[in-house]
């Protein structure tokens, strides 16, 4: 019989690997996908603002399946939804190799968006259902790094298969169509399930789980000004364009080499220490890089940047597990995808605003100034 208790004495291992393998899969076709169509939009002659509408239409799909992922576990289980969703989104990124029509390129980018949002949300839920206590922090760091590394690797198929002719989107969905097998393979063997959840489920968790919350829209507000904001900002401060694409690189790999480290700090120590620690680490990296001169220097703290601030939704992910069981799962990784939704697209725009009026140094001041901000509601919440 299948459980969905978020107390299993031992790890359901098959539900985890089906998981890790799933969110990893997927990280990296999301990473190619990203520029690539963006690059391809622009080849084709699209302007940057029809090139806006079309991630607007991913970002819809993200912020629609949050809505509706309750309805849909209470109709199918959430295991087959992921498959499920993995299938949808090799069809998606065939559809972009297959037709050059920019309506059917929005339909299936919002379509990518609402099943990639299924698989994080699901797979998060039962990441935790079947992770014993002991193990939640180690599981969820091995998770992180599936993630950061996904990302990372996405973007190299570019370089290898070019932004012309659609061989990297073809490959990519040949790649996920083959690890949706596998994930059903894997399927077989597990012995937990996330439970079904409802929409009123994830408005009761924003009430329940302020600091949760608030640690998820940091982490995407932070994590993407540093990815999008910050090469600007060495762009204007007088680096070259390689040395902010280098940054980039620079801030991933060692994000996801650390992850199941951090992991291993949540499993012996406090996880609200942990927490606490990260945002400030963060806080510290924004607020001294302007005074770096150094290229190494600043590289270096570009890699602790990226540590901190991925680490905070380890922390995240972890805590919630910890704290929460059944339907709050689910519910509660669909209200983290929705807040990481409103910080990613608060934080680049805010940041880029910022250096606009005030200059590049505004920019990581600002988002520093912020961090340290939400310390110290961490060290507040933790007094009480």
């Amino acid at each position: 019989m299948q459980s969905s208790s978020s107390t299993v004495l031992s790890p359901d291992w098959p539900a985890i690997a089906a998981v890790v393998l799933g969110a990893t899969a997927f990280s990296v076709a999301q990473g190619l996908t990203y520029p690539l169509v963006s690059l391809t939009l622009e080849a084709r002659g699209f302007s940057s603002s029809m090139i806006g509408v079309n991630a607007i239409a991913y970002a819809g799909g993200m912020g629609a399946s949050t809505l509706l992922v309750g309805a849909l576990t209470k109709r199918w289980r959430p295991d087959r939804l992921i498959i499920f969703s993995l299938v949808i989104c090799s069809l998606c990124l065939a559809t972009f190799a297959a037709s050059s029509s920019f309506a059917i390129w929005g339909a299936a980018r919002f379509l990518l968006g609402f099943f990639a949002s299924m698989i994080f949300m699901l797979g998060e839920a039962w990441l935790n259902a079947a992770c014993p206590d002991r193990l939640r922090g180690r599981v969820s760091g091995l998770y992180g790094m599936g993630i950061c590394a996904g990302f990372a690797a996405g973007p190299l198929a570019i370089p290898l298969f070019g932004s012309a002719g659609g061989l990297g989107f073809a490959l990519t969905a040949v790649y996920l169509a083959i690890v949706a097998f596998a994930t059903a393979m894997l399927m077989f063997s597990t012995k937990t399930v996330p439970e079904p959840s409802t929409a009123g489920d994830v408005f009761r968790f924003f009430k329940a789980a302020p600091i949760l919350v608030g640690m998820v829209f940091v982490f995407g507000f932070a994590d993407i000004a540093a990815i999008s904001a910050m090469p600007v900002y060495f762009v204007k401060m007088g680096y070259s364009e390689a040395f902010a694409a280098i940054s980039v690189t620079v801030l991933a790999l060692p994000t996801a080499l650390a992850q199941p480290f951090i992991g291993v700090l949540l499993d012996k120590l406090p996880r609200e220490r942990v927490a606490l620690a990260a945002v400030g680490v963060a806080a510290v990296s924004y607020l001294i890089l302007p005074s770096m001169t150094s290229e190494i220097a600043i590289l270096g703290i570009f890699a602790l940047m990226g540590t901190a601030v991925f680490s905070l939704y380890t922390c995240a992910l972890t805590m919630l597990g910890e704290r929460y069981s059944g339907a709050m799962l689910v519910a509660g990784s669909a209200a983290f995808a929705l807040v990481y939704a409103a910080g990613s697209a608060t934080g680049s725009g805010l940041t880029g605003a910022i250096m606009e009026a005030g200059g590049p140094k505004a920019g990581p001041l600002s988002v520093g100034l912020g961090l340290a901000a939400f310390t110290a509601v961490l060290v507040f919440a933790r007094r009480r």
